[in-house]
Parts: C-alpha cells; structure tokens; sequence
C-alpha cells in the first residue's frame, strides 16, 4: 500500500465531535498556524522592571525630545516606563499637613504601626506618604507605605494573666494595636502582639491581668487610625532597629500624601440594597449579582503629554516636560482649567481631529459632580485640555446616545470614531461647524463583552462580545468561530471586564485574553488568523495568562502585562523569560480522528515518515515527540495499550545543528506499531530552545483484517 500523507485543513475546530472534524485539527497550545500548517509561537522576555498591582492597560508614544515612553495603569498604581525602568506617577487624593499631634503608636516587638489621622477618605491597600516625622522606637517612618483599615474582629476565647487564648477563629485578621472589649476585659486594651488571623486559632499577648471564663471578644480599630507595617516600606531603606516599646511619636509637623485610592483586580460581589453604583455589575452578564468593578484605565497621549483616567474617576495629566518626578495632576486643578470639566469619567480619548478631548459616560454640563450620565458625551474646545464652557466659539460640546444604558469602550478608526454602548455601536464623527461632532448607529442588539474587549487589525475591528465575536469593516458581520462552543461553555461572565483583545500584526492574528469558568484570573486565550485559509480566518487557542496587551508601531515587538507584575515583549526569544528563571515553553497540537485508509478495515501501522523544520530553534539537537492514538472505532476511546509490540510516539530530531545553511536533516523515519480503524497524531515540544513547523507527515499503512 502507498504512503498516506498527511495534510490537514488550518486552524482548531471544536464545534463538532471529533470524527466529525476529520482532516483537521483539534486541540493546540502555544501552536499557531503559518501557510496552512502548525508551528510553536515566539516566546516572550522581560521588558520592563516590576511594578505594583495588575496591570490592565499599556499605552505607547514618543515625547518631542524622542523618549520613548510606555504608560502603565494597575489596580494599585499608574506608571511611567522609560528605559526600562519604572516611575510612579500616581496621582494624589489628599495631603494632610500637618497630621495629628504624634501620630503614631508602636508597639513592643512588632513592626506594626498604629496611625491616628481622622481626615479619613482611605481604604486597605491605599498607599501613603509620611515626611517631617521624628524617629519613634528607632522607626524612621518618612517613607511610603500601604496602609490597612480593618473592621472589627470577633471571637471567642479566655484571658488569663496576660494571655488570650483564641477558640474560635477570627472574623478578620487581628493587628497590633486593635482594642478588645467583652466580658471581663478593660476597656482600651489592645493586642499587643500579631495575631494568626482568619481561619487560625492560638494564643495573643494581651496588656491585662483578671481573668474570665470563655467569652465573646471584639477587637475593634480605633476611630480615625489605620495600620502600616514600617518593616516593609514600598519606597526607602527597611529599618535596622525594631520598635522595642511601645511609644507614641512623630512630632508636631509630620505630613501625609494620600495616592488615590485603589481598584480591584478582580469583579468582587457587592451584598446589601444599593450595594454598588451605576452599571457596577458585569455588562452582559445574565445573572442578578452585582459586582464591584476591577479598576481599568483609559490612556492618550495629548502631543508629547500623557491624560489618563480610572474608569469612574477623575481624568488625569501628566506633563512629560516636567519629567517622570511629577505625578499626574487633576484636570481641574490644571491652570487655566475654566470649571466646567467633567470631575468623572469611564473612558476618554483624544481625537485625531483637532485634538479634542473626549470623555464617555461622564458627569453632565454644569450640574453637580454626582449627575453622572453613562451614556453622555462631552468634548473639550479644540486643541485644550483644561477649557470646557460650550459657547457658539469654543467648539466644546456634549451629547447624549439613546440606545444602551451605558457606552462600554471607544476606538478610533480611519475617518470615525467606535463608540459601543451594552447594544449597540455607533459611529461618531466630526462636522465643520456647530454642533461639532454627531453619531450615526451602525449596529443595534449586539453585545461587547468588556472595555479592552476590542481590536483593530489590518483595517478592520474585532471584537468579542457575550455570546459570539464580531467584526467592523464598513458594516458589522457575525465573525464565524470554530471554537465558539468551547470559548462560551468555559467562561466566568463575572469577570468579563477582564477580557482584554489586542492585534499581532506581524503574524495577522487577533488575540483574545479571559479567565475560564471557575478561574478568577485570565487563564486563557484564543486567536483569530485573518489571512489563513483563503482569508476566510482560522481559529486556535491555549492556556496564557496575560492582562493588558499593546502592539505599538514604536516598539520591535508587541508587549503585554502578566501575573508577575511585569511588561514582556512577545514573539521575543523561544523560551519563557518572564523572569530572571528562564523557562520551556511547551506546545502542542493534536488532530481530530481521521480514518486509516478508509475507515473499514483495521490497518497497522509500523512507520511514520516525518516532515518538519526546525529553523531557528537554537537548541544543539532540537526535537518534537510525534504520537500517533490508535481508534477501533470513532469514539471506542484509544486502543490500550496504544502500542502493538513497540511504540506509538518517537521523538524526531535534526541532527546538523550549527550548520551555515540550514539543511533539514532529522529523524529518517520512526517506526512505530499500532492498529485501528481511525488515529489522532499529536505533535509535542518541551525543552528549551525549540522551534518548529509541521509539514506533511507519511504512514506506512498495511491491511489487517477487519472486525
């Protein structure tokens, strides 16, 4: 019998069984397609330094003295990348000069800082700035900290002499400085050691000395303080001399710089009646649980300056003259600012025409900052930041869309400007003369799934919305997806503010980024190949966790945020270089079930002739491990054992690394044994400095009868 070769359809199909998609593929990880066949993808390296926080927007552009710059927005903080190196430039709430009288109260063999400013405005996790401070117990607190507010804890336990003994666990995680109450305790003691926290039990040090049988105990914060740890201070050197006593301290004069406050990294649920603000729950979502937003940011550069805006905030400026030493300032407080700007906003662009400032989902004209509209339009005078007063001259303006109950992103494309509401898409664009801008509706019952759920690529916008994928190219189509079924079965809608798109032009892809149905984190991702099969597209898929993704024209390669707090360059290298520990990058793709001959007889297999290149692979002796699964029958499950008498997989290697002219000398043959009607091949990399790229593989059938 001749050779069968071996030459499937592109792409991953997973709406049908798997016989059914026969001549094709199945599954796939880290593998893309090039020319009809399956390749590894590039791996990624480190570009940037750490930063704090998640990391859910990037955004690139070029100062007039040629900095390259990269701006970066977390839940915790907004950053300046140059050079590699991050600088924060998170704008400030409040300062608080001078705070209290001696502020702060340490505590005998902790680092634990009790701090007493009932200013207030602060929650857990918010970061402060102290200056002007006195040493106490040997701490110098002039430093940055995150500082942690928490409500009362309660347990029970027994006290006695000067130990409490925990029977229950606590409520919440137990501080320094915390005050108990209950039966048989004087008021103003406090815990004078750390405790274990939630879900543990055991014994904490108390400042008493009667004792009571087992009680309910609360421990409480007092009023008007929070805690820091002045052993772990985000900014500065770490003290080299524990609080030894417990001391109150810090002077007269000691200030204290508030950063706005922080965002989640994930959608939380929001209990209570009211709990949450307008269109706090996940856009799309069908169920009735209202969620607290993640915090996602807007980004655009106004010439070489920086506006940046937390969506439901304020909308920021950054002056890249002053240099990565300044922190964003307030639109408002900005001079020259006219007092009619917008004091919230969800998402802000700046146009391309003109250079208006554009803000979406915003607080209305002259009204007070809490009438807040969703679905409003405002634009600022052309070519001004800081001037908003609509006047026959200023050109500055606002309107109102009517479909949706609130606009979830914006892009700018050739000659119109995006705008998605929960339904509908519209296009804005610019007139000569009064009222500036209008909207014309482009598409109505279609759904987007998040704020960075879209993408434009080679001309044309994708975008993912709850149930299907669409796309925008003059009029908005139903994008056909091969793995639907798969995506929308295994997806947490709760968190789909997290889904974040993003386009690698270099291989035509769009990418896809979203946390499967039981992660909280992204997890997952699937692409969009625009040009293969025709330029009718193919879809794949594969388990990556990414949070922000930016392919910009000024960088050599796209970049996006991961779970290690970094920015990395993709398509960068072959391995994994998210960190200073390099790691293997494994891929894999496996068929759908194809017949063995015809699919009536069983056949036996004992050869497989492969056809693959390693080009580019920097590894001395690269290779991929070829499986082949035999079937007695579609869906009889794999034939155990798989293998006849040998082996049904063979690692296939090139053998003349380092050659000038790469000549694809590998594995001849690998011989193999298995028998079935129907086969899955799988073709698998895991070592270090791999690349590869399938071609079209020959078996060696003879009959064998038939059952």
């Amino acid at each position: 019998m001749p050779l069968k070769k071996l030459l499937l359809k592109p792409g991953i199909n997973k709406e049908n069984t798997r016989y059914t998609s026969e001549n094709g593929w199945y599954e796939c990880d880290k593998v893309r397609f090039r020319q009809g066949t399956p390749e590894k993808i590039g791996g990624w390296a480190s570009a940037t330094s750490t930063f704090l926080g998640t990391c859910r927007s990037l955004w690139n552009w070029v100062t007039l003295g040629f900095q390259n710059l990269l701006g970066i927005g977390t839940n915790l903080k907004f950053y300046i990348n140059q050079g590699g190196a991050n600088y924060d430039i998170t704008p400030l709430r409040a300062t608080v000069s001078p705070m209290t009288n001696n502020p702060f109260r340490t505590f005998s063999g902790t680092y634990f800082v009790t701090v007493t400013d009932a200013v207030g405005g602060y929650i857990t996790g918010d970061f402060v700035t102290f200056s002007g401070g006195t040493a106490v117990a040997g701490l110098d607190l002039n430093k940055e900290y995150q500082l942690f507010v928490r409500t009362d804890a309660t347990f029970t336990g027994s006290i006695a002499a000067t130990t409490l003994t925990v029977t229950t666990a606590p409520s919440n995680p137990l501080y320094v400085g915390m005050e108990l109450s209950g039966t048989g305790v004087s008021a103003g003691t406090v815990i004078a050691a750390f405790g274990t926290g939630t879900g543990g039990t055991g014994n904490y040090t108390v400042s008493i000395s009667q004792t009571t049988a087992s009680t309910t105990i609360t421990a409480s914060q007092p009023s008007g303080t929070y805690f820091i740890n002045a052993q772990t201070p985000i900014t500065g050197a770490v003290p080299t001399v524990a609080a030894t006593s417990s001391t109150t301290g810090g002077g007269a004069i000691v200030a204290a710089a508030y950063q706005i406050n922080i965002g989640s990294d994930i959608a939380n649920p929001l209990t209570g009646w009211g709990a949450g603000g307008w269109g706090s729950g996940t856009w799309g979502n069908s169920t009735s649980t209202s969620l607290q937003n993640l915090r996602l940011w807007s980004q655009a550069n106004f010439g070489e300056d920086l506006l940046f805006g937390p969506r439901g905030g304020p909308l920021y400026y950054w002056d890249a003259s002053v240099g990565t030493g300044a922190r964003g300032v307030n639109i408002t407080a900005l001079p020259g600012a006219d007092g009619f700007a917008p004091t919230k906003q969800n998402f802000s662009i700046v146009t391309d025409t003109s250079r208006f400032v554009m803000v979406f989902g915003t607080t209305e004209y002259g009204l007070a900052p809490q009438n807040f509209d969703p679905m409003l339009i405002r634009w600022s005078a052309a070519e001004s930041v800081v001037s908003w007063e609509v006047t026959p001259t200023s050109q500055a303006g606002f309107l109102r869309l009517s479909h949706g109950s609130q606009i979830i992103t914006v892009l700018q494309v050739r000659q119109e400007i995006l705008v998605w509401t929960d339904s509908t898409l519209y296009s804005m664009q610019a007139f000569q003369s009064e009222p500036w801008w209008g909207t014309q509706l482009l598409a109505d019952n279609i759904s987007i799934i998040g704020q960075n759920a879209a993408a434009v690529a080679s001309g044309t916008t994708y975008w993912m919305g709850v149930d299907k994928f669409y796309k925008y190219n003059g009029r908005t189509e139903t994008l056909r997806c091969d793995l639907l079924r798969y995506i929308y079965t295994d997806i947490n809608l709760d968190q789909a503010a997290q889904v974040v798109a993003g386009s690698n032009e270099g291989f035509n892809e769009v990418w896809w980024f979203y946390c499967s149905k039981n992660s909280t984190v992204v997890d997952r991702y699937v692409i969009f190949n625009y040009t293969e099969n025709n330029g009718a597209g193919v879809w794949y898929y594969g388990n990556l966790g990414r949070t922000a993704w930016l392919d910009s024209g000024l960088r050599n390669y796209p970049m996006a945020a991961t779970y290690s707090n970094n920015v990395v360059y993709h398509e960068f290298g072959l391995n994994d270089d998210t960190t200073a520990t390099s790691l293997p990058i494994e891929a894999y793709i496996s068929s759908a079930e194809f017949d063995i001959d015809d699919g009536n007889n069983v056949a036996f297999i004992w050869r497989m002739l492969p056809d693959i290149t390693f080009r580019n692979s920097t590894a001395a002796a690269p290779s991929v491990t070829m499986t082949l699964k035999p079937l007695i029958n579609a869906g009889s499950g794999y034939n155990d054992p798989q293998a006849l008498g040998g082996s049904n997989s063979y690692p296939v290697i090139q053998t003349n690394p380092g050659t000038s002219v790469q000549i694809e000398q590998f594995t001849g043959q690998v011989n193999i044994r298995v028998r079935g009607r129907q086969m899955v091949m799988e073709v698998r990399s895991t070592a270090f400095d791999v690349q590869w790229q399938l071609g079209s593989p020959r078996l060696d059938i003879r009959p064998d009868g038939r059952r």
